[in-house]
């Protein structure tokens, strides 16, 4: 996606007229976003230059692993007009994304299934489809709305998926603050959703940000497995299970391997610990709906994918991207530590070291060597 029509020449006589046209047209748009399946939009500025020092910090600790993009983007990421020339303003959007089917008592369901040897846990934002391309697709909806209303505009759209400081933006257009965990929080939603942007070359007026809610709440630093959460508002990447078992490509820390659990794409406990999730909001988007498998699916049961089966039952999914080796060491690893649990029963035991077995010789040193480390937990 690149910038719309218009020559250069004209874009000012464009962008300021459209400023006037939006302004006007901004309860239209809030109620187009929400048509759309938006649950909230605003507007940020794009001087983010109080956020570079923190920035700088956190990647010269080592804090982002080997996610080697983040420290090649350097200070692209806190800078919106460096990413894409001739941006001026940024519309921000959130997506709630709890399915219309979850129970009232979710919170308590979800943090129990922790705690039960032989399931598979997935991250609540990952069963369903994935979020890059539905929001993605959302964002450009509004973008055409606003174009055949006001005529063509810069613009580009953004979902996780470019150097984008998503949370600052999102935090300084009123979307919500940000809590002790990193993650934005919203009174009216708990911070079970997703956030996108749309760089636009027009000059918006920004919605005010909102004041922040955690007080002296530690319950997230608290209950977090791996202790990642270092401090108030830094995470240490390499200790953050979803960092692990996402973008992590190597074998994982011996030490930090218990303490994973059976959390096998990602993990929610940071959120489930958080007092204000009790507010998440239910979405009206069929696509948020948990598939087979991926909802209460068996350790055992998934490791019996193939890489054809496992690239069947991913399509259109965020999980796709990790890759089936991937998969299967993060399998492999919740089965070793299943089986070091007190509460398996013996049939499951004897279906777990059968699945592990059965992976021993996998052409992947990774996965070879994870197996093994599970096998000699039993």
């Amino acid at each position: 996606m690149g910038w719309g029509g218009g020559a250069f020449y004209n874009r000012r006589v464009t962008a300021q007229r459209a400023q006037i046209d939006l302004l006007e047209l901004w309860p239209q748009i809030q109620i187009w976003a929400r048509e759309l399946g938006l649950s909230q939009i605003g507007v940020a500025g794009i001087d983010l230059s109080s956020a570079e020092p923190g920035l700088q910090a956190w990647l010269a600790a080592g804090f982002h692993g080997s996610m080697a993009y983040m420290e090649s983007h350097g200070m692209k990421r806190a800078r919106p007009a460096e990413l894409v020339p001739g941006t001026v303003s940024v519309i921000t959007a959130r997506m709630d994304y709890l399915p219309q089917d979850t129970p009232p008592d979710w919170l308590a369901r979800e943090t129990a299934r922790v705690l039960q040897p032989g399931e598979a846990v997935v991250s609540l934002y990952a069963r369903g489809r994935d979020y890059h391309k539905v929001l993605r697709s959302r964002l450009q909806k509004l973008q055409n709305r606003l174009a055949e209303a006001i005529g063509p505009f810069g613009h580009r759209v953004f979902t996780d998926s470019a150097p984008v400081m998503e949370a600052e933006l999102a935090t300084r257009s009123g979307l919500g603050w940000r809590g002790k965990h990193t993650l934005v929080l919203s009174r009216e939603a708990g911070s079970m959703f997703f956030l996108g942007e749309l760089f636009v070359d027009l000059a918006l007026p920004e919605t005010p940000a909102t004041s922040a809610h955690c007080g002296q709440c530690t319950a997230c630093m608290d209950l977090c497995p791996t202790q990642a959460i270092v401090g108030p508002y830094q995470i240490d990447a390499r200790r953050c299970i979803s960092y692990l078992t996402i973008e992590h490509a190597g074998p994982i820390d011996e030490a930090l391997r218990p303490l994973i659990g059976n959390r096998i794409y990602g993990c929610d406990d940071c959120q489930l610990a958080c007092p204000w999730n009790k507010f998440a909001q239910l979405s009206s988007l069929p696509d948020w709906q948990a598939r087979e498998g991926l909802s209460a699916g068996r350790i055992s049961e998934l490791m019996a994918w193939t890489e054809s089966v496992f690239l069947r039952r991913t399509e259109g999914s965020a999980i796709r991207r990790i890759g089936h080796a991937r998969w299967l060491r993060n399998l492999a690893l919740a089965a070793g530590n299943a089986l070091a649990s007190k509460g398996l029963e013996s049939e499951e035991r004897a279906v777990l070291l059968k699945a592990l077995h059965a992976n021993a010789a996998y052409p992947d040193v990774v996965v070879q060597e994870q197996v093994a480390w599970s096998l000699a937990r039993a």
